[in-house]
């Protein structure tokens, strides 16, 4: 017998304000700047594509390709999807082990 496998969809668990905070955390702490923004493109599905581009300014177009795993948005998108998906971009000193 087959075993099925089904794809799984980030975006279907970050329900509630503070998954997605710890979700953008993590992908913030890996430093990489692909994954940083196929993240945020996730969270955007979450949030829904249509309202986010109406909140922020920017077409749905230029979120799915901005934010995807090969996007390399702007700073002044990052910042307008950023605040939309009601998160803000914060600082903390880097600590060496």
């Amino acid at each position: 017998m087959k075993e099925v496998i089904y794809e799984y969809d980030p975006a279907a668990a970050l329900t509630d304000p503070e998954t997605i905070a710890i979700f953008m955390n993590d992908a913030f702490e890996t430093g990489d700047p692909a994954h940083i923004a196929k993240a945020i493109g996730i969270v955007a599905r979450a949030k829904g594509m249509a309202e986010l581009a109406k909140e922020s300014g920017l077409s749905r177009e230029q979120l799915y390709r901005s934010f995807s795993e090969n996007g390399n948005p702007t700073l002044k998108n990052l910042l307008k999807v950023m605040r939309a998906i009601g998160l803000d971009l914060t600082t903390r000193q880097h600590v060496q082990p």
